[in-house]
């Protein structure tokens, strides 16, 4: 019987393994489509100027070009992929259970997808500026090669994307007991000067442009305790607690 569960697991791993990479391939071929409008359409509309995007060796179009596309699959596959993990899982969940992860698919996605937005028009566009008045302040000629401009846009967005995350891990935390409202409000004084650390790596060295990263960041933990209080009080008056 052991072998056997064994075997059906395996099976249904394979099952959902395959659902995902099916997926990743029908994305990836979307990608390699639209890569080429995506990248004009950022060219046309530059968030600080004209940038002219040159290219240092043969391969460097091709390659943000395969990465654009790439992205644009990790992207769209990465929902999928959730809730195949998700539904991998549901037979060991309860009804209550089962009904109260399903929505930290979309939630988690809804929020990378705000992360990378805030990142990619307003944190981005503030390093670029930042850059450009120091390369200015001392008389160097500015010619931006694509590969390091697509480089160093990635460095900015996804990071600051991931920090975005912050409510849905809090929440999940939460829910499985390794947090309470009460250990958040303990740790407030230490959270706020982690996310302020933060926010200055990925932030220019300008006070207006660290407070409009910092901001946010400590908005959202805000946000994950006031979340994260609801969630307790709500555990906390199931029947199953009672």
């Amino acid at each position: 019987m052991e072998q056997e569960d064994w075997i059906f697991h395996l099976t249904e791993v394979r099952k959902r393994l395959l659902i995902v990479v099916a997926w990743f391939v029908v994305t990836l071929s979307v990608g390699l489509y639209v890569s080429p409008r995506i990248l004009r359409y950022m060219k046309s509309q530059p968030l600080v100027g004209e940038i002219n995007w040159n290219v240092f060796s043969f391969t460097d179009g091709l390659m943000i070009y395969m990465k654009c596309a790439f992205l644009v699959a990790l992207l769209f596959t990465v929902p999928v992929l959730l809730y195949q993990v998700w539904a991998f899982v549901r037979p060991g969940l309860t009804d209550a259970e089962a009904k109260s992860t399903l929505p930290y698919i979309p939630v988690s996605f809804a929020l990378f997808i705000i992360g990378v937005s805030f990142s990619y028009w307003v944190v981005f566009p503030m390093m670029i500026r930042f850059m450009i008045r120091m390369n200015h302040t001392v008389g160097a000629v500015e010619t931006y090669g694509i590969d390091r401009y697509f480089s160093f846009l990635f460095e900015v967005v996804f990071p600051m994307a991931i920090a975005f995350e912050l409510p849905v891990v809090v929440l999940f935390l939460t829910r499985i007991g390794l947090l309470t409202p009460q250990r958040l409000k303990m740790t407030r004084k230490y959270a706020y000067v982690g996310l302020a650390i933060i926010g200055s790596c990925i932030s220019p060295p300008d006070m207006i442009s660290h407070l409009s990263v910092t901001v946010p960041l400590i908005l959202l933990f805000e946000i994950s305790v006031m979340v994260a209080g609801w969630q307790w009080r709500t555990m906390q008056e199931s029947p199953a607690n009672s």
